[in-house]
């Protein structure tokens, strides 16, 4: 009974789109089929209004549709050849009784005499599908995503789980060459699943990739959060073009590279806290408003257990930069490994240690605001983060 009532219901969605002759079936089909039925009752536009309304009424009260109503559609179809919605119930009558053939054409000449129709191309989509016609059943599919209001949206997920068997690949591939606002909103849906990523990595041209793809942040949120740190990077890398060089434990130290984005790149904040820019000669000028805590600049690393040492040189007014910290912190904890000022690590630098369970660190630089508001404007140069020796 769920399957019915979802294919009838369906088909109740086409009420009202009828075209008529007569100006007072016209007015009152969609609307009042009785009073429309009272007025020419064997309308075909009459019929059809009716027909559909005690479809749905049968649906919604979970009982069988009288034959009485198919043959009405069926007379309605004599008079009326050119309405679709006759055929779509003359489909719908077919599928449930198993006649999938014949569900089939009805199916095709409804949407011949509307191809605009939403319910001829989700049953055809439908039908395409179980008989193994991958081809005919995406481009149906991809009408839907055109016709519905939100479309890519609501079909985008659908063809993510069609996306789960490597055997549809091919088809999808065609699909979205020929739909690439369709293969935007599946990727994301494809990124934002651990089990789904090798799909969308699959079907993503690497040709049309670039490092505005909408599904790439979600992507780097899902390996993330699943601790699959250096698969992250490795494709945050290729799709940027970002330069990651042997031995190299913080990227963009000079603070040079404006277009890889974030997380492996910095994070830099303006908003109410402060403001963070790049600035030309390998440099970050700081300016901290002192009047709310809050991060300014941060970067996911991935180092090894181990000491680091981090340097720097400090222009401007570095008395007010002990408002301002350095702090480690592994990922997803609460808590820092260790922090210091800004101030303390221009002076004599910074040494920390990476415990072995922390594969991947985020290095921020915030704000810490006191009993009394002051600005900090300082700009930071020749950044460094090296392994340490035993003895810092």
């Amino acid at each position: 009974m769920t399957v019915r009532r979802i294919i009838v219901v369906l088909v109740a969605l086409v009420i009202g789109v009828q075209v008529v002759r007569n100006a007072a079936v016209l007015a009152f089909a969609g609307s009042k089929p009785a009073l429309a039925a009272k007025v020419w009752p064997s309308h075909p536009a009459s019929e059809i209004s009716a027909a559909m309304t005690e479809i749905a009424l049968a649906a919604r009260n979970r009982r069988p549709v009288p034959s009485s109503v198919f043959d009405k559609m069926a007379d309605a179809a004599t008079k009326e050849p050119l309405a679709p919605e006759p055929f779509l119930v003359r489909g719908v009558q077919a599928e449930l009784a198993g006649d999938g053939a014949t569900a089939q054409k009805a199916f095709e000449a409804a949407q011949w005499r509307d191809p605009r129709s939403l319910a001829a191309a989700y049953f055809l989509a439908d039908r395409y599908f179980r008989t193994g016609d991958a081809e005919r059943g995406l481009r149906e599919v991809a009408a839907l995503a055109r016709l519905a209001p939100n479309g890519e949206a609501v079909v985008g997920p659908y063809l993510a789980g069609y996306a789960a068997n490597p055997a549809n690949w091919p088809a999808l591939r065609r699909l979205f060459r020929a739909n690439p606002m369709l293969a935007d909103r599946t990727f994301v849906t494809l990124a934002s699943n651990v089990t789904t990523v090798p799909a969308l990595l699959a079907l993503a041209d690497p040709r049309e990739t670039t490092k505005n793809a909408l599904w790439l942040p979600p992507l780097l949120n899902t390996l993330i959060g699943a601790g699959k740190y250096a698969e992250a990077r490795a494709i945050w890398a290729k799709i940027t073009r970002a330069r990651l060089q042997p031995g190299q434990y913080l990227y963009d130290a000079s603070f040079s590279d404006r277009t890889s984005s974030p997380p492996f790149n910095w994070s830099l904040t303006s908003s109410t806290v402060g403001l963070a820019e790049r600035q030309p000669g390998g440099r970050l000028h700081v300016v901290y408003y002192g009047q709310e805590d809050g991060f300014l600049a941060s970067e996911l690393l991935l180092l090894p257990a181990g000491p680091y040492r981090l340097s720097l040189q400090l222009l401007g007014d570095a008395a007010r930069a002990h408002s301002l910290n350095w702090s480690i912190w592994c990922d997803k904890s609460a808590e820092p490994i260790a922090s210091i000022t800004l101030d303390a690590a221009a002076a004599r630098g910074w040494r920390f240690e990476v415990p072995a369970n922390c594969p991947a660190q985020w290095l921020k630089l915030s704000g810490t605001s006191g009993d009394i508001s002051q600005q900090a404007d300082v700009t930071i140069a020749g950044l460094k983060l090296e392994k340490a020796g035993p003895n810092g």
